[in-house]
C-alpha cells in the first residue's frame, strides 16, 4: 500500500485579474518534484483569469440573473437556491457562482475551461521549473442524497481523472466488472483537508501518488456523466 503526503502551498496571497499564477505556484512551492500531483482551487484560478462580475449586493435579482446566464438547464430551485447544468456539464449550486473569498461587489464564474486551465498551469511550471507534475483544478461541490460539502475536481492535467479497475481481481479473487474510481475526486478532497475553507490557502501539493494514474486526463471528458447514461436527468 503506498503512502500519500499531503503538503500546503502557503504565501501565495491575494490573486488578482492578470496575474501569472503558475509563477505565484513556483515562488510558492520551490521544492516542486517530478510525480507530485498540485491541487489549486477554482476561486484562485477564476481570479487569474477574470472570471469575475459585477454584483449589487442590495438587490436579490442580481445574483439570480448571474446564476441565469452561466446555466444552460435549471433542475431543481427551491427559494433562493439553484441546482443548475453550467455549459461545463456540470451539475451544481447555482451554476458554480460564487460570493465567497472575493471581494464584496463582486461574484466568482467558474473557468472557462477548466481542463484548458490546468493544462495550461501544467505548461507553465514546466517551463519556469523543468518539473512534470499534474494539476487538479478543485471545487467545493454538495452531493445527492448525502449532507455535507466536499471538494471535487473541476479540471486537470498530467492524470488520468478516472482508474479503471474492472477486468481486475478483488481481494478474494472476483472478477470487478463495473469498478471505475474517480481519483482526481479523491485527490481533490484529500487536499482540500489541509486547505481549509478561510485560510488563504489555496493549493497543496500530493506526493506520493501512483505512477501508474498518471497520464492524459480531462474531467469534462472522463468525469462527467452523458444524460444518456444519466438515470436522474
Amino acid at each position: 500500500m503506498r503512502a500519500l503526503e499531503i503538503l500546503p502551498v502557503e504565501g501565495i496571497g491575494e490573486v488578482r485579474p492578470g496575474d501569472d499564477l503558475a509563477r505565484l505556484l513556483a515562488k510558492a512551492a520551490p521544492d516542486l518534484a517530478d510525480g507530485d500531483v498540485l491541487v489549486v482551487t477554482q476561486k484562485v484560478v477564476s481570479k487569474a483569469e477574470a472570471q469575475l462580475v459585477p454584483i449589487d449586493p442590495n438587490d436579490p435579482e442580481s445574483k439570480a440573473r448571474i446564476v441565469a446566464g452561466e446555466s444552460v438547464r435549471i433542475l431543481r430551485q427551491r427559494g433562493d437556491l439553484v441546482i443548475a447544468e453550467t455549459r461545463h456539464g456540470f451539475v451544481c449550486a447555482n451554476a458554480g457562482v460564487d460570493l465567497s473569498n472575493v471581494e464584496d461587489g463582486w461574484a466568482a464564474l467558474l473557468p472557462e475551461d477548466p481542463d484548458r486551465s490546468a493544462r495550461r498551469l501544467r505548461d507553465g511550471l514546466r517551463a519556469l521549473m523543468d518539473v512534470h507534475v499534474a494539476i487538479i483544478i478543485s471545487d467545493t461541490f454538495g452531493r445527492v442524497w448525502r449532507r455535507g460539502l466536499t471538494d471535487v475536481a473541476i479540471g486537470c492535467a498530467g492524470i488520468r481523472a478516472v482508474v479503471d479497475l474492472r477486468g481486475t481481481a478483488d481481494s478474494f479473487g472476483r472478477e470487478l466488472a463495473v469498478t471505475e474510481v474517480c481519483v482526481v475526486d479523491e485527490l481533490a478532497g484529500a487536499a482540500e483537508l489541509v486547505m481549509g475553507k478561510a485560510t488563504g490557502v489555496c493549493a497543496a501539493v500530493v506526493r506520493g501518488v501512483d505512477p501508474s494514474w498518471l497520464g492524459r486526463g480531462d474531467v469534462r471528458t472522463d468525469v462527467v456523466r452523458p444524460a444518456a447514461e444519466d438515470l436522474f436527468r
